[in-house]
């Protein structure tokens, strides 16, 4: 490493930092190598799966269990087309954070945790992407069901705001002030 090397990478911190606003914290050095880079993100990632993973398994549960509700009985074919479609989205959630896992069992010691990070990386952001739909989706039902059409749209065009904002805009905007 050579002082020119060194002194540019200051500098790129330093405008890291302005960008970021004034007061923030300087960006942390890190001193891993690769592989303890791709073990380190690998326990975040799992660790995040285990926070949505515990979502889904809500959501799943309480979509189960309204089928046998007596009220089920006297919802109208939207109403269950809704169902139907949101449970069937909590499921593809449930798999596409679920896997992650499994490709770390089945790849475990196998010298590929880099592509295992990355991979369960794109599954992860998919599988919030179809969790936002299926908590969306259980937003709208509920809501039609009490309220009507017009209140359920509503209600579940601002669950899908909330969730594009929070979940995708913020990281998104962070990531850019940043410069990851």
């Amino acid at each position: 490493m050579d002082a020119r090397g060194a002194d540019r990478r200051a500098a790129q911190r330093r405008a890291a930092r302005k960008k970021a606003g004034a007061g923030a914290e300087p960006l942390p050095e890190r001193h891993e190598t690769a592989a303890e880079r791709a073990d380190r993100n690998l326990v975040e990632l799992l660790q995040e799966l285990r926070v949505l993973q515990t979502g889904v398994q809500i959501v799943f549960a309480f979509l189960l269990g309204l089928a046998f509700t007596q009220r089920f009985g006297v919802l109208d074919g939207y109403e269950r087309a809704v169902y139907i479609t949101t449970l069937l989205l909590t499921v593809a959630a449930s798999a596409l954070l679920a896997t992650p896992v499994a490709v770390h069992r089945g790849m475990f010691h196998r010298g590929a945790k880099l592509r295992i990070v990355s991979l369960s990386t794109r599954l992860t952001s998919a599988g919030m992407v179809v969790l936002a739909l299926a908590l969306s989706g259980s937003v709208l039902l509920v809501v039609t069901v009490v309220l009507g059409r017009a209140a359920g749209f509503a209600a579940a065009g601002g669950s899908a705001l909330v969730f594009l904002l929070l979940w995708f805009a913020l990281p998104w905007r962070m990531r850019r002030t940043v410069g990851s």
